[in-house]
């Protein structure tokens, strides 16, 4: 599975939340509303989740293996880099820029 399209939407209210993003895969599977968070060792990608009735949440989409969330992950945080300086929630994707 190739990730073929990126797009991040940056955050506007300047907390830990940075960002959020939508992948493509394949050009035809789409993942929305992955976060961009800064944590304590730096960004990560949050999964798409809901809350449950016990005020928990649990990710809706996921990763079942550890190789093909760094790649997402890289990838997401990759194209955030290119647009963190552009105004909040200006789309971008990845073919677009390079």
């Amino acid at each position: 599975m190739n990730i073929t399209e990126v797009k991040v939407y940056t955050a506007r209210d300047g907390g830990r939340l940075k960002a959020y993003a939508t992948v493509v895969f394949d050009d035809c599977f789409i993942v929305r509303d992955l976060k961009i968070i800064e944590g304590h060792k730096g960004l990560f990608v949050s999964m798409p989740s809901r809350r449950r009735q016990d005020g928990t949440f649990r990710d809706i989409v996921h990763p079942l293996n550890s190789e093909t969330r760094t790649t997402i992950e890289e990838r997401v945080i990759q194209e955030f880099d290119k647009v963190k300086h552009l105004e909040p929630a200006q789309e971008t994707d990845i073919e677009e820029i390079e």
